[in-house]
């Protein structure tokens, strides 16, 4: 027999070297490989695995000469070996398939065809085979010593054990081959891989799943082929694998259940068993030390005591409870026993680790159907394994928002999705660390607050608005969920928030304002009193937002805070700020807020019924501020039914020059005195009695406007109750008498109050009133300084001198005050309000 063996090892070595390897010869080749087919053939299953290794290699080398058909009969040779080989087959799995990968993508059909047929037989034995045949060939054993080797005592003694035998198909060994292979752009190459993807995950005992991190970003990245065959076959495979994953993932729940319930029946069986053995020895006779039992007598007594039907109750509690017990014990049971059966799958390693990250690498991607498919794993996963996600929130994050944004219904609303359920995650974890539900998961299932928000600020430049609306509502939940770990006012995250202000999407400006009041709510006096700085600063430095926005901020911040904490806030600012001239433009916007804005109307209604010590520091606190607009304190002192302290304003408003900025604004005081919020004030006009000095405030208004439209709307509103008006107009009011006049306003006015210093509000008001003035006579006599006349008679010389002052009057002989105007100003609004000349007129008709 050994005989036979060496001719038959002659005979394939022969055809081998002579034909099979001769590289020049294409038809040697050919029947080299048919010569080893036969061989093969005649060998049979039985002996043809003790010479597969002699017979494979040729033909695998076949597989790449350039001849067409010498590749097709390796085909056709592999094929036959295959067929007799079966599983043994299996040990050069490798091989075959790389071969099998590249000839899927070779040019000639009859090429192809050989390769398809060879790849459904290889197909077939491994779904047949890999998961239970082992080769017949031994593996070489540790060699063990003889018995000439004497033993050696400080050696330790090695027991040698037969080793378990292990299937010839090996998926660890597979797996690098299929990493490089699954980068494949070629259709066909990516077609032949999906096939073997699915047939390899439908073996049971191989589980691939565990080895899916391997794979999963290539065999995603098949989605943007152009063969719509190679996307369906990809998605149909990635469909079977996330159902696998949550089938895995329910038995390990449903194990866990069991362990649970397996450990409760043993606490619950311990403690019956405790205190049984309790109730035994506490039942025990005491014997003295004389060795008599103590209180026999008593205990007979006891019992004599003791009816029958007493006794029968307590039997049966005692035979409720071991029913009970026992009925716990059956169920447990049923439990111990699912738990104690091996169930596939309970224990298969999944990664999610590695799969959401391969997940999030593909979620930016340019096709969106990738994306589509990347944003349904991960819905998935947030369902079956929801902690995975945490450690990744802030990168996730920074792919997931973008996407919000895109113009594709299907793929937005994918991703809103998966927003709203991360977002509920979030919020149901438990207070105080975001952490996890599981101790053993502790410290890699945490959010990182501060990298979250990092990544959330980053998309305040992102150019779609949705992105950056959905990056706020991100920080409003956080910070509702945390308020203490995250947005601190000497954190960078402060001031991006001040610049989102300026916006030009008012819904973000409406979100931002709402963090940050939500912020502020959450702080003490002195973050909220920084808040108010530095919104003032931005409005200062940033003119066009206070103008664009500002009335929208101030109103949304009231909205969400209490407006009486803003107002008193930004009043104590404002009044000691030095830049006077927009300390007056935002009084003029707050002071148009608080007369015209629906969310200040419970602010409105305080001013007027000003019943406690409080509401009237809030008065003085408004009106200190106040001071630096005119026509704003004026309003406030109206609002709040001061009417003789603001006539007394008007009074000092006149010591002043009236500017145009004045009149305009008086002007919409007019307007706004015919608006529902001034009824009370139009009704009191019945009263001359009660109310005299808001006739005269009234007057003195209309005397200050020019005859316009204001002019004549105030005039004919007078008019209407000037009967009554001028029937009890009071006389002239001395210090004696002044004070009880400014009394009978009413029980909850401001100008009955004692407790108000009226003289020291008007001097501070007549203070800082100057001081406007001095600055615009500042700035008016600077820019005047700057003037040179202009000579046309040299404008066209070239080395014409530089333009002086000629034939100026003296500066000393120029008057310090404008003159009064020729005629009296007919209209003031509407066009033709002020007749200015053209420059070049006068001379005109001096000609």
């Amino acid at each position: 027999m050994e005989e036979d063996r060496d001719k038959i090892k002659l005979i394939i070595d022969q055809l081998c070297r002579d034909f099979a390897y001769a590289v020049h010869h294409p038809n040697a080749r050919n029947g080299g490989l048919i010569g080893l087919a036969a061989a093969a053939i005649a060998l049979g299953q039985n002996e043809v695995a003790g010479y597969l290794e002699d017979i494979i290699h040729p033909v695998l080398a076949c597989f790449g000469d350039q001849d067409a058909r010498v590749r097709y009969y390796a085909c056709e040779s592999m094929y036959n070996i295959a067929k007799v080989a079966k599983g043994e087959i299996l040990l050069y799995f490798n091989e075959i398939f790389d071969a099998l990968c590249k000839l899927a993508t070779d040019s000639e059909p009859s090429v192809k065809n050989g390769a398809d047929l060879l790849d459904r037989l290889i197909k077939d034995i491994v779904a047949e085979k890999a998961a239970t045949y082992v080769s017949v060939i031994p593996k070489s054993l540790p060699k063990e010593p003889t018995l000439d080797e004497e033993p050696d005592p400080n050696k330790p003694t090695i027991v040698h054990e037969q080793p378990q035998d292990e299937t010839t198909f090996s998926l660890p060994k597979f797996i690098p081959l299929l990493m490089e292979r699954i980068y494949a752009i070629n259709p066909f190459a990516r077609m032949f891989l999906v096939s073997w993807i699915t047939l390899l995950d439908s073996i049971p005992d191989l589980e691939l799943i565990s080895y899916l991190p391997s794979f999963l970003g290539g065999l995603i990245s098949f989605l943007n082929d152009p063969s719509k065959d190679v996307r369906v076959a990809t998605h149909a495979a990635l469909d079977g694998f996330l159902q696998e994953i949550r089938r895995i993932t329910d038995i390990k729940k449903t194990v866990a259940l069991n362990q649970e319930r397996r450990q409760m029946l043993q606490k619950k069986t311990s403690s019956i068993m405790s205190s049984n053995k309790f109730d035994n020895e506490s039942a025990a006779p005491t014997v003295d030390e004389d060795g008599s039992t103590a209180n026999t007598e008593e205990a007979d007594n006891v019992d004599k005591a003791t009816t029958v039907e007493e006794q029968d109750e307590t039997a049966q509690q005692e035979t409720g409870k071991e029913e009970d017990v026992n009925d716990d014990e059956d169920q447990d049971e049923e439990g111990s026993e699912l738990d104690g059966l091996y169930i596939p799958g309970q224990d298969v390693y999944i990664n999610f680790d590695k799969i959401i990250e391969i997940l999030i690498s593909h979620l930016d991607s340019s096709e969106e159907e990738i994306q589509l498919t990347v944003l349904n794993w991960i819905e998935n996963l947030l369902d079956v394994s929801p902690l995975c996600l945490l450690p990744y929130g802030p990168r996730f994050l920074s792919v997931l928002l973008p996407t919000m944004a895109y113009e594709g219904n299907e793929l937005r609303h994918a991703a809103e999705r998966v927003n709203r359920k991360l977002q509920d995650l979030i919020m149901a974890l438990p207070d105080g660390a975001a952490a996890n539900y599981d101790d053993e998961l502790a410290g890699t299932s945490r959010l990182d607050y501060p990298a979250t928000v990092n990544s959330l600020t980053l998309h305040f430049l992102n150019e779609k608005e949705e992105t950056r609306v959905a990056a706020l509502d991100w920080l409003i939940m956080l910070h509702r969920k945390v308020p203490k770990k995250i947005l601190a006012i000497n954190d960078g995250t402060f001031p991006a928030l001040l610049k989102t202000l300026s916006d030009p999407s008012e819904q973000v400006i409406t979100k931002d304002l709402q963090l940050l009041a939500q912020i502020s709510y959450n702080s003490d006096d002195e973050y909220f009193t920084a808040f108010m700085v530095n919104l003032l600063n931005l409005f200062s430095t940033d003119r066009r937002l206070l103008e664009t926005r500002g009335n929208l901020i101030i109103r949304q911040l009231c909205v969400s805070l209490k407006p009486e904490r803003i107002y008193r806030t930004l009043a104590e600012i404002i009044e000691q700020d030095d830049d006077m001239e927009f300390a007056s433009i935002m009084v003029q916007n707050l002071n148009n807020n608080l007369i015209t804005a629906p969310e200040l109307s419970d602010l409105r209604t305080r001013l007027r019924n000003l019943d406690n010590k409080d509401g009237v520091g809030f008065f003085v606190s408004l009106f200190k501020s106040w001071c630096h607009n005119s026509a704003a304190a004026l309003s406030l002192c109206l609002l709040a039914q001061a009417y003789e302290h603001a006539f007394l304003v008007m009074q000092i408003i006149v010591e002043f020059e009236i500017t145009v900025s004045l009149l305009v604004q008086i002007d919409r005081l007019v307007q706004l005195l015919e608006s529902p919020v001034f009824t009370q004030l139009r009704l009191q006009l019945l009263e001359p009695e009660k109310y005299p000095y808001l006739y005269k405030c009234l007057y003195g208004i209309l005397m200050i406007l020019p005859q316009s439209s204001a002019f004549n709307t105030l005039r004919n509103r007078l008019n209407s109750v000037s009967p009554i008006g001028f029937i009890h107009l009071p006389p002239k009011p001395t210090n004696s008498n002044s004070t009880s006049s400014s009394k009978i306003t009413g029980k909850y006015s401001l100008q009955g109050r004692d407790d108000v210093k009226w003289t020291e509000l008007l001097e501070k008001f007549r203070n800082v009133q100057r001081k406007h003035q001095e600055i615009r006579n500042n700035t008016f006599s600077k820019s005047f300084s700057d003037l040179k006349l202009y000579n046309p008679d040299d404008a066209d010389s070239d080395n014409a001198p530089r333009p002086q002052k000629r034939n100026a009057p003296p500066r000393q002989n120029m008057p310090t005050t404008p003159k009064p105007p020729a005629g009296p100003i007919r209209r003031f609004t509407g066009r033709g309000a002020f007749g200015l000349r053209k420059f070049g007129d006068e001379k005109e008709k001096e000609k």
